[in-house]
Order: C-alpha cells, then sequence, then structure tokens
C-alpha cells in the first residue's frame, strides 16, 4: 500500500507520538534512518498502519525508546549503528549487523561476562557443522544450566538494501529471491508488492502467488518437525516429514522449476501459469500429504518420551512476547494471535483463523507448526479450486511515481516479512528497507533458554527455526 508519512519537524513530538501509539495498542513494525537525514517510524496493529518521520536529532542523540518499550531495542541499535545517532540510555547499545567507528572489530565484540568463579563460559560458531550461516552463540554457564545468551549475527555483511536501490528496482527480482533461501516465496512476494504499489499496477494470478506461498509455509513446517523430531531421536517421524516435505517442494518445482521458488515470480504477476492436469496432480499430492502429515503428526505427539523433552523446555511468556515484538509461531506459540493473512492480507482467505498455543514451550511451537501445515493444506485445496488455467497470468509493470513510499506485508513461515521503499525517479528507489521475523525473534531464543540445561539448546533453537540470512542484510 501507499503511504504518506506525517512529518514532525522536531523530535520531541516524533517521540512523542509513537509513545501515543504505543498507548492505543500499536507495535513497532519499523523504525530507520534514511539517506536523506530523516528517521522513520512504522506502527502497526491488526488492520491499521501509520507512519511518521522527522529529521534526524541535530546534537546526533535522543531519550531511547527501549526503556520503556523494549520492543524498540533491536530498532535503535540499528539505528546507532547505521547512522551513529545515539539513544541516550539504550540498554544494550551492541552492533547488529557490522560495527560502527566507535564500536570494536566484530571479532572483539563485548560480550556479557562474569567474574564470578562459578560462571563459564561456551562459545559456538560463528561457522557451524553442516550448511547453515554463520553466527555466534555465547552462553554463560552456571554448571549444566544456561544463566545467559548472546547470539552475535551479522558475519555475511551482504549489503542487500543497498543493492536493490542500485539501478530499476523491478528488475532486482533475482535479489530479493535470495533475502532468505528458504523464503524465496515470502519475500519475493512482498518484493512484488512494492514494485507494484510504486508503479499502480494490479497483480494477475494471486491464487498462484497464495498457492505458492502456503506451499513454502508446509514445507518450512515440516523441515522444523523433522529437525525436532531427529533432536530427540525419534527417527521415525525425523524421517517421514523429511520425506513428505520432499514431495511438497517437488510439486513447487513442478510448477516452475525450482525446489524453492525461485523464478516463479514476477512484479505483476507469476512467471509460469497452471495447467489441468497439474491442478488435478497438486490436489492428488497435497491431499496424500496431509493424510501423511497427520498420521505422522498424531504418532510423534503420543510418544511419551518425546513429550518428555517438548513440554515445559524452553518457554516464552504473552508477556514477553507483546514486550519484545516477537511474530510468527514465536508469538502465536504463547498465545498472541498476530497474523498479516488476517491483519493485512494480499489475498481473502475464507474463514481463515489464527490458530495459537497457551504454553509457549517447545511443545507448543511444534504442535503449531502441524496445525499450520494442515490449514495451509486446506487453503491449497481451496486455492487450486480457483484457479483458472485460462486467466492472464502477469501485468507489465508501469513506471513509478517519484517521492512515494510503499509498504508491503506478507505472512512468510517465520512471521511477518516487511518491505517498505520510497521511490526516486521512474524506475528505482531512493532507499529500500527489509524485515524479516528473524531480525526480532532471535531474543526469543534467547529468553527460552534461559535456565534451561545446555543439552536442550539445540532443541529450543530449531523450535524457533530462525534464520541468519534474514537478519544479515
Amino acid at each position: 500500500m501507499l503511504m504518506t508519512p506525517v512529518l514532525y519537524p522536531e523530535l520531541d513530538t516524533f517521540l512523542k507520538w509513537i509513545r501515543e501509539s504505543l498507548s492505543r495498542g500499536f507495535q513497532p513494525f519499523a523504525f530507520f534512518g534514511t539517506c536523506e537525514a530523516f528517521i522513520y517510524c512504522l506502527m502497526g496493529k491488526a488492520g491499521e498502519l501509520e507512519l511518521a518521520c522527522c529529521p534526524f536529532p541535530p546534537a546526533g542523540r535522543y531519550p531511547s525508546l527501549s526503556i520503556d518499550f523494549p520492543a524498540f531495542q533491536i530498532f535503535e541499535r540499528e539505528l546507532f549503528e547505521e547512522y551513529g545517532i545515539v539513544p541516550i540510555r539504550h540498554p544494550w547499545l551492541k552492533s547488529v549487523r557490522h560495527p560502527v567507528n566507535t564500536q570494536p572489530a566484530i571479532e572483539d565484540y563485548p560480550f556479557l561476562a562474569s567474574e564470578s568463579p562459578l560462571i563459564h563460559e561456551v562459545g559456538v560458531g560463528p561457522v557451524h557443522a553442516g550448511v547453515i550461516e554463520p553466527g555466534h552463540f555465547r552462553f554463560l554457564m552456571r554448571g549444566e544450566i544456561v544463566e545467559h545468551l548472546e547470539i552475535q549475527l551479522g558475519w555475511q555483511h551482504r549489503g542487500i538494501c543497498a543493492m536493490l536501490c542500485d539501478g530499476a528496482l523491478a528488475q532486482k527480482m533475482y535479489i530479493a529471491e535470495s533475502i532468505a533461501g528458504d523464503s524465496v516465496i515470502a519475500h519475493g512476494t512482498a518484493f512484488c508488492g512494492i514494485v507494484e504499489c510504486l508503479s499502480g499496477t494490479e497483480a494477475r494470478a494471486k491464487h498462484i502467488r497464495t498457492l505458492l506461498l502456503e506451499m513454502e509455509r508446509v514445507a518450512m513446517h515440516l523441515s522444523t518437525l523433522s529437525a525436532l523430531a531427529g533432536d530427540v531421536a525419534y527417527i521415525m517421524s525425523q524421517n517421514l516429514f523429511a520425506a513428505i516435505r520432499t514431495t511438497v517442494i517437488n510439486s513447487t518445482l513442478s510448477i516452475c522449476g525450482s525446489r524453492f521458488g525461485k523464478r516463479a515470480l514476477c512484479p505483476g504477476g507469476v512467471n509460469y501459469a497452471l495447467t489441468q492436469d497439474l491442478i488435478e496432480a497438486l490436489k492428488t499430492k497435497m491431499k496424500y500429504c496431509a493424510l501423511q502429515i497427520q498420521n505422522t503428526a498424531e504418532a510423534m505427539f503420543a510418544s511419551t518420551s518425546l513429550l518428555s523433552r517438548f513440554d515445559d523446555t524452553g518457554k516464552v511468556s504473552t508477556e514477553d512476547v507483546i514486550r519484545y515484538g516477537f511474530t510468527g509461531i514465536s508469538a502465536k506459540a504463547s498465545g498472541v494471535p498476530i497474523d498479516s493473512r488476517v491483519d493485512f492480507p494480499n489475498w481473502q482467505y475464507p474463514a481463515f483463523l489464527v490458530q495459537t498455543e497457551s504454553t509457549g514451550d517447545v511443545f507448543a511451537r511444534a504442535h503449531l507448526r502441524y496445525v499450520e501445515a494442515m490449514q495451509s493444506l486446506d487453503i491449497i485445496q481451496e486455492l487450486l479450486k480457483r484457479i483458472d488455467p485460462q486467466s492472464p497470468i502477469c501485468t507489465e509493470t508501469a513506471s513509478f511515481s517519484p517521492n512515494q513510499i510503499a509498504v508491503s506485508i506478507v505472512e512468510g513461515a517465520r512471521g511477518r516479512v516487511l518491505h517498505i521503499a520510497k521511490s526516486k525517479d521512474e524506475s528505482t528507489a531512493l532507499w529500500y528497507k527489509i524485515y524479516d521475523p528473524s531480525m526480532v525473534n532471535w531474543l526469543a531464543l534467547s529468553l527460552a533458554v534461559q535456565d534451561e540445561q545446555v543439552s536442550d539448546f539445540p532443541l529450543c533453537n530449531k523450535s524457533f527455526d530462525l534464520s541468519y540470512c534474514g537478519s544479515d542484510l
């Protein structure tokens, strides 16, 4: 959607507006600086968005919002890192991705330490076994119990947002698809929304886009369920969920030639139509997947040995979800029903209800993935009934209207994916900002493992299934 920000010339009135918005139930969706020397803040709640901005403070500092509203902590740290604007009395002013000139090098990151002889440190990463991306975990341990976990990301320095501003934005689909490799459709849909909004283009084939998005959600949830089962040596479900996931991503492959959905989307619509034969084949495959997922999940969640590891492990309270602005499974598993498919729908989901759990532990996050996967498979069947193989699949995008701000929100498998950009001229962006849900949700993992045995860390980590590259932009 296009949005016109309210300009507050004075910092005090800008901060007052933010505080008033918070008192009306809004949460910070975005808070960032731009090359125009403005700070923008996007506040949101179900079905409502408000955008405002103000010039950089002349003194290069302002009273931190994080003291009273911890959901701002990651945004204020990033603003300081990128523009050197100091949030006075910020409780944890450390780099998010790469240090500014006033901070130590990334190798000398100032981790929290303890001088107590009862506390020892355990470091993991940034290089890990397997294929996951770089990130460092620093544990403060009292015996086998985690007293504190600090997570340091920012090792990749990719510069995604700068690349999107270099040249014609509509030609940057391949960059948007690379923001997070397992969220190609979520970020790709958000990117397409920006281009279409700035150019005034009505997208075609929304049924196909939504189909691909829900298939991506199912595949990611199955991947996590497989990994969780493997972490507690429940090998049957580990292998079965992995096999079902393969069927799902191979179905995506049959649509666009990529198991992860690359090349499927384009501004204005999609690149590939669905034939009637393919639609019927997908109906059969998705029905098979639903049956297999149900049987596998029911057996897994009936296992007392598995439940003994999942129950009451890695709990995140409802209060902390609201306090820190967590999103996606990380929020819904603690009873907070936020989902952009309801709050900011790109497609009208029929009779859609946000699924939640109440306990906020590993079990809640795992079981909710099962429930959401089954819900998505029902949505997929409904979509397959609606897709017309003869309908046009793409519209050519027009030129941008300069100096327009567009916001695009998509509910990815991890939560709210948000893109916001301002047009510079007829084809390029003056600035482009991306928020992957992992950016705010990594803190949820730190909270979840406090007072847990360190042996449960891999289980807690996989239950959130967060993205390194989604944060390292």
